[in-house]
């Protein structure tokens, strides 16, 4: 597809400027947030961004018979800088002046290879660091639309053209970022260990967060009568559970190819649920990849895999979120399962973009985390990042990672260089492990969030993490997405696996004195010992 000849820029509306029918501006109640200086070259601009930013999260006073939605169009302020984004190829050449309108259905450059979503940065720089900070917080934990999604929260910075009215949203985001306190403590002598769970979305994934804003996208396209008529994505089970989601809450047909016989029952009735048309084939991930690919280069269906740059600026803002919920703190490492890779490119693109523009001055090292059954990110960061070679993925537990020939390969390699980061790799007894010792401490994970406890206690062991270094692991899905493969755990039902950290029912007859014998050899195994 030839590249567009002029840059694509549009007046952004933002509802966040909004005010009461009073005209009176509500201030926020702000929670406490790290001040420092700013970084932008406009940092004499502070005291009057900051005065912007508070006002942005006036209070809306709702109409009789409204909606967010009406309000959010009543409460429009037309701001008074442009802010835009285009495809561009990734990581081209500075030279590079091929671009092409985020409006375009386009999902590789001219060569072939991927592109990236280029945001102006200059025009975001108009406002320094603080204001950026200021603003993003007064919109948490609000339902002025669409800024109550942790993801459109930070629209400016995901898909600042796009009309409030076209965003399909179930306000996503905002995910619990908690202390892992005990399991810190008790397995890995860590006193700032953290899990970002990103499974606590009502699909039950971070899927979701990538989800609304291609969903919403789409929702524009149709509005510009482009030829889209669905959205369609292969998957292992978590990307067709947010794409059947949104799809459904806009309207939109959604086609999936999943794998047969190779997620979970939880995960396949989502899709069902949702009334995608799903075809179930008789082969993997990276077969249903092959196929989705040649059939949407063939009938007008949009490609909503991770290969479309969209997905990964609705992620991004999970990187943010944890700088947010750390009051702008910047944590020491930051975990990350990788399957197809997307995620990781999107972590740090949005730690990279908070640095950028001044909200933080340095971004955390990070690690992906494979499974050892589908780990060619592993074995090409073994080789020095010399030998890449696509792998037969074997079954995992960590079912959504069993990918072999990643599409955002080279977004991932870029990402960990450019941060000085880490691939690690769990073999299936490593992760299962992981998962029960974490369930031990009350957490309740899915497989994959094993999979990166698993290189967590790996650099650990070997001293390159810190006992008092604050690390972040990401977990991405929840784990009653993953019931059956716990229960088979705990069951010792798997084959060639000791299980050792196996809790399974004692049965007990049902009498006084044999429930009292029980209890009581329970009780003494738990006393303390001196």
């Amino acid at each position: 597809m030839a590249a567009s000849s002029s840059s694509s820029s549009s007046l952004l509306h933002q509802p966040h400027l909004s005010f009461t029918s009073k005209s009176s501006v509500q201030q926020p109640v702000r929670r406490p947030t790290v001040v420092r200086a700013s970084t932008d070259s406009n940092s004499n601009s502070s005291s009057s961004n900051n005065a912007t930013a508070k006002a942005a999260a006036a209070a809306v006073t709702f109409s009789k018979g409204s909606n967010i939605r009406d309000e959010a169009r009543r409460h429009n302020v037309v701001h008074s800088h442009r802010f835009s984004a285009k495809y561009v190829p990734f990581n081209a050449d500075p030279a590079c002046d091929e671009f092409y309108s985020l409006d375009e259905i386009v999902y590789r450059s001219q060569s072939g290879g991927l592109l990236d979503v280029q945001h102006d940065i200059a025009a975001l720089k108009h406002y320094d660091g603080a204001y950026w900070r200021s603003l993003f917080d007064s919109r948490v934990g609000k339902t002025t639309w669409p800024y109550g999604s942790g993801v459109w929260s930070k629209k400016e910075w995901v898909l600042p053209e796009i009309d409030s009215d076209d965003i399909v949203s179930a306000f996503e985001g905002n995910s619990n970022l908690f202390w892992a306190e005990r399991f810190g403590k008790s397995f890995l002598d860590m006193n700032d260990l953290w899990v970002k769970h990103c499974g606590i979305s009502h699909t039950g994934s971070f899927k979701d967060l990538g989800m609304t804003v291609l969903v919403s996208q789409v929702n524009r396209l149709k509005k510009l009568n482009k030829p889209v008529v669905g959205v369609g994505c292969a998957s292992t089970g978590d990307t067709s559970a947010a794409l059947s989601a949104y799809c459904a809450a806009a309207g939109i047909p959604s086609i999936v190819f999943l794998p047969a016989d190779k997620i979970s029952l939880a995960q396949l009735v989502q899709p069902i649920a949702n009334g995608a048309f799903v075809l179930s084939i008789d082969t993997d991930f990276d077969g249903c990849m092959q196929l989705i690919r040649e059939v949407t280069s063939e009938l007008p269906i949009y490609l909503a895999n991770s290969l479309n740059s969209l997905r990964l600026e609705g992620q991004k803002t999970a990187a943010i979120e944890i700088l947010q919920q750390f009051d702008w703190e910047v944590p020491d490492w930051v975990i990350v399962p990788g399957g197809n890779l997307g995620n990781i490119y999107a972590f740090y693109k949005g730690f990279h973009m908070c640095k950028e523009l001044g909200l933080v001055d340095r971004i955390p090292r990070l690690v992906c985390a494979q499974a050892a059954n589908a780990n060619p990110l592993y074995l090409y960061y073994k080789s020095g990042w010399k030998d890449f070679k696509a792998v037969k993925a074997n079954t995992t537990f960590a079912s959504a990672i069993q990918i072999g020939d990643p599409v955002s390969i080279d977004r991932a390699v870029y990402a960990l260089k450019n941060c000085d980061g880490i691939v690690e790799e769990a073999t299936e007894e490593e992760l299962m492990d992981a998962m029960a010792q974490a369930d031990s401490t009350g957490m309740f994970i899915c497989p994959h969030t094993g999979v990166a406890l698993t290189a967590l206690n790996k650099l650990r062991k070997s001293g390159v993490i810190g006992k008092s270094d604050r690390t972040v692991v990401v977990s991405t899905a929840h784990g009653l997405k993953f019931t059956q493969s716990k229960i088979d755990y705990h069951s010792k039902n798997i084959k060639d696996m000791a299980c050792r950290l196996a809790n399974p029912p004692v049965s007990v007859k049902a009498d006084f004195g044999s429930v009292m014998d029980v209890l009581k050899k329970y009780l003494l195994s738990k006393a303390p010992k001196y």
